[in-house]
């Protein structure tokens, strides 16, 4: 079965492989392709596209040479673009940048490659690189090399985990095998995606809340064709399931509404905000109304209503001192 690809992506590979195979002329075909990562036939299609390019006015001298008759490939004619590819220094300090942060992973086991690789970036970079050190990327939680290892293990082996995880909304520690899918940071912290036999579904995993980790001799077998979570607003994903809870925010604490997910929000003329959202666990929603001092009220359900208004006067008869004499 044919797989799409873009216009944008053949053209780049295609602009990579002209100075390649200029500068092994001969190559066998079979060869080419596997360095190339594309099938024998995708070459052939290449090469059969590049001999229609060239140089405006089209004239036979203007055209790219190509022959692949043999099963060995001859690429000419191609001097404007035989020399390959540089990067520009935007580029080259993003990926300086990007290789820092790559190193910093916990329980990485190609950490010197990437050391290696580093280096000559920046030495073919030069002076371009230099901006690259007054850009700091900085991991907020530390993660135990050894525990991440064993992470890392159960990606690599495609093994199941078994894992001791606290989680902070709940204020509990339970027990729960987990098929791991990926690693990934998000807003300067380590997550785990697993699919966790537990809840029967996938499941992000702060790796510096997991206690301990261990790897069992089982095979990871998750789901086929799971989606692919998109982390660019944050990890939390509220389930249709749970409860919805209306919230009135003041001006002063409008940011929620900005970086909660919600059902609805409707912001208003003063810079306050109604908002509807779903929370699965309210105990998180009734620090966040504490904490803001009234910028944040609930609104219904009635159940939840109660529940700030005993909170807060718990919190409020322990601030208070009994007056000695």
């Amino acid at each position: 079965m044919a797989t799409y690809e873009s216009a944008t992506s053949r053209v780049s590979r295609m602009l990579t492989m002209v100075p390649w195979l200029v500068h092994r002329q001969g190559i066998d075909l079979s060869t080419a392709a596997a360095e190339l990562g594309v099938t024998e036939e995708q070459v052939v299609e290449d090469l059969q596209v590049l001999f229609l390019c060239g140089l405006p006015g089209h004239y036979p001298d203007d055209l790219i040479e190509a022959s692949w008759e043999g099963g060995r490939v001859f690429v000419g004619n191609a001097d404007t673009i035989a020399r390959p590819l540089r990067l520009g220094r935007d580029e080259a300090l993003a990926l300086i940048v990007a290789l820092r942060a790559l190193a910093a992973t916990p329980g990485l086991a190609e950490r010197d490659a990437i050391d290696r690789a580093l280096a000559k970036l920046e030495a073919a970079a030069g002076e371009g690189a230099t901006g690259a050190a007054q850009v700091q990327v900085a991991l907020e939680q530390p993660v135990d090399d050894e525990l991440a290892g064993r992470v890392r293990t159960g990606l690599t082996e495609r093994r199941r985990l078994h894992l001791r995880y606290t989680s902070a909304s709940r204020d509990e520690t339970t027990e729960r095998d987990v098929d791991p899918l990926r690693v990934l940071s998000v807003d300067g912290r380590w997550y785990l995606e697993g699919w966790c036999h537990r809840a029967r579904g996938v499941r992000l995993f702060r790796l510096d809340r997991i206690e301990a980790a261990e790897v069992l001799d089982v095979p990871a077998t998750p789901p086929q064709d799971l989606p692919e979570r998109a982390v660019g607003t944050g990890v939390y994903r509220p389930d249709p399931e749970d409860q919805a809870v209306t919230l009135d925010l003041d001006a002063g604490s409008a940011w929620v509404a900005e970086q909660i997910p919600a059902e609805e929000v409707e912001t208003r003329d003063d810079g306050s905000v109604r908002m509807v959202l779903r929370v699965a666990d309210p105990r998180w929603l009734l620090r966040l109304v504490l904490r803001e001092g009234g910028g944040v009220r609930v609104v219904e359900p009635a159940a939840l209503v109660d529940a700030v208004l005993e909170s807060a006067l718990i919190a409020l008869s322990a601030s208070v001192q009994p007056e000695t004499k």
